[in-house]
């Protein structure tokens, strides 16, 4: 007689759902599965593998508006223009490609950490007024080429 295999011989020794989705894995960025909690009292603190196209959609958004800002600046105090902000008129000491790239790598990494922690209120929160901040900056500096 031939032993019958076990069919849950080659199962890890663990439940994986023992443990809470960490903030990064793998699956963070290729082969995520959760959208949310499993259970509703979860919702909130929770760490996913997948995000909503809506969110998505408002960090790119606020990424791109970031790209504006920082292309209307340097257009703008190349005509004469004044930086207000005590941070950005630090970085633009250092040249004007080190203030693009370290403008984009603060403002991404900002954006990812919110998006990381989407399920915390204030996170939500930080999203949308940056969205909304980047939303009136870039109507500004339109505003600006008009007068």
């Amino acid at each position: 007689m031939v032993p019958e295999s076990d069919p849950h011989a080659d199962r890890r020794n663990t439940d994986r759902r023992e443990r809470p989705t960490p903030r990064l894995s793998r699956y963070s960025f290729f082969g995520g599965r959760r959208r949310g909690p499993r259970r509703a009292h979860e919702v909130q603190g929770a760490f996913v593998d997948l995000y909503e196209p809506r969110l998505l959609l408002l960090v790119l958004w606020t990424a791109l508006l970031n790209l504006f800002d920082t292309f209307f600046t340097i257009v703008h105090l190349q005509h004469g223009g004044v930086e207000f902000n005590p941070v950005a008129e630090q970085m633009l000491l250092s040249g004007r490609a080190s203030f693009v790239i370290s403008k984009g790598l603060v403002i991404g990494l900002a954006l990812l950490v919110l998006t990381i922690h989407k399920n915390y209120p204030i996170a939500r929160v930080g999203l949308k007024i940056a969205a909304a901040a980047y939303t009136l900056l870039v109507a500004y500096h339109l505003a600006l080429f008009w007068v």
